[in-house]
C-alpha cells in the first residue's frame, strides 16, 4: 500500500521520483550542449570547406554511422513509406543547410533564437487558442528587439537563411513524426539521413573540392557530426523513452540560450542586452506555448466512483 501523503515512506518515493526525473532531463540538455557546442565548431571549420562543404561532412559522416549501427531493412516498405523518409531527408537536409549558411553570417544565438521560431509558430498554430497570441507577441517582441528594430546590426541575408531553417524545423518535425510511425527504432532516420547526404555531397563537392578531403578537415567535420547529430540523437532518444513529449519540448525550447553560451565561449560572440532579452523572450514564448499545447490535450479526470 503506498505511503499517504506526507509520510516518510511518500516523501522519500517523491526524492526518488524527482531523482528519476532528472536522468532524462538531463540527458535532453547534454543532446541540446552537445549540439550548439557541434554548431559553434562548425563555425570554426567553414573557413576551410565553406558552410556547404560542412554541411556535407556531417551529414555524410552522420549517415554512416547511423547506417552501420541502425542496419535499416530496405525491402518491403511501400511507396508511401520511401515517399515519407524521402521528404523526411530533404527536410533535414535543408534545415542544416540553411541554418549552417545562416552561422557563416550572423552570431550562433540570434541563428537559433530566429530558426526556433519555426516550431513555435506550429505550436501556435496546432494550439490554436487566445493565449497563443500572447506567445506570439513575445515571440515577435523578441524577434523585433533581435533586429534592433529593423535587423540593422544582422546581415539580412544570414537573417532570411535562419527563418528559412527554421521553417525547415517545422516541417522535420512533422515528417520525423510520420517516419517513426512507418519504420521501426531509428532505420527511418537512418535512411533520411542518407538521402540528406546524397542530396549535398554534389553542392559540397561543387563549393570545397579537393578540400573535403584533407584529413584535418575530416576529422572536425567527423567531429561536428558526431556532436551534432549521432550523440543528440542518441541521447534524445534515450530520454524520450522515461520523459514526457512536453517537458521535452519545453527543454527544447532553451536551445537558443545555450546556443549564445557556445558561440561565447568558443566564438567569443557576446550578447548585447537588447540581444539577451530578445532570446529571453523567444525562449519565454516557446514555453508558454508548448504548455498550453500540453493543457489543450489533457484530459479532464473523470469523477470517482461512488
Amino acid at each position: 500500500m503506498p505511503a499517504p501523503s506526507g509520510a516518510p515512506g511518500g516523501a522519500s518515493s517523491g526524492a526518488a521520483g524527482r531523482r528519476s526525473a532528472l536522468g532524462p532531463v538531463g540527458l535532453v540538455l547534454a543532446g541540446g550542449i552537445s549540439v550548439q557546442f557541434g554548431g559553434a565548431l562548425a563555425v570554426t571549420l567553414m573557413p576551410r570547406a565553406g558552410a556547404l562543404g560542412v554541411v556535407t561532412l556531417r551529414l555524410v559522416a552522420a549517415a554512416l554511422v547511423l547506417l552501420v549501427v541502425c542496419r535499416p531493412r530496405l525491402r518491403g516498405h511501400s511507396r508511401a513509406d520511401w515517399g515519407t523518409v524521402i521528404v523526411f531527408g530533404l527536410t533535414m537536409g535543408g534545415m542544416n543547410g540553411l541554418f549552417y549558411e545562416a552561422v557563416a553570417r550572423i552570431p550562433l544565438g540570434p541563428a537559433v533564437t530566429l530558426e526556433v521560431l519555426g516550431p513555435l509558430a506550429l505550436s501556435v498554430l496546432a494550439s490554436r487558442r487566445a493565449i497563443n497570441a500572447v506567445w506570439a507577441g513575445l515571440a515577435l517582441g523578441g524577434v523585433f528587439l533581435l533586429g534592433g528594430g529593423g535587423f540593422g546590426d544582422l546581415d539580412p541575408i544570414g537573417v532570411a537563411f535562419a527563418l528559412g531553417a527554421g521553417a525547415m524545423w517545422a516541417a522535420y518535425i512533422v515528417f520525423s513524426a510520420r517516419t517513426g510511425r512507418r519504420f521501426p527504432q531509428a532505420d527511418g532516420l537512418a535512411l533520411a539521413m542518407a538521402v540528406a547526404a546524397l542530396l549535398f555531397l554534389p553542392l559540397g563537392i561543387a563549393e570545397a573540392g579537393t578540400r573535403l578531403l584533407d584529413p584535418t578537415t575530416v576529422g572536425l567535420g567527423s567531429a561536428v557530426a558526431l556532436l551534432s547529430s549521432v550523440l543528440p540523437y542518441t541521447l534524445e532518444l534515450l530520454a524520450l523513452r522515461r520523459l514526457p513529449a512536453s517537458t521535452f519540448a519545453i527543454l527544447m525550447s532553451l536551445e537558443p540560450a545555450i546556443a549564445a553560451t557556445a558561440g561565447f565561449l568558443i566564438l567569443g560572440q557576446a550578447l548585447s542586452a537588447a540581444e539577451a532579452a530578445a532570446i529571453s523572450l523567444v525562449i519565454a514564448a516557446s514555453i508558454g506555448a508548448v504548455r498550453t499545447q500540453v493543457a489543450q490535450n489533457k484530459v479532464p479526470p473523470q469523477a470517482p466512483e461512488a
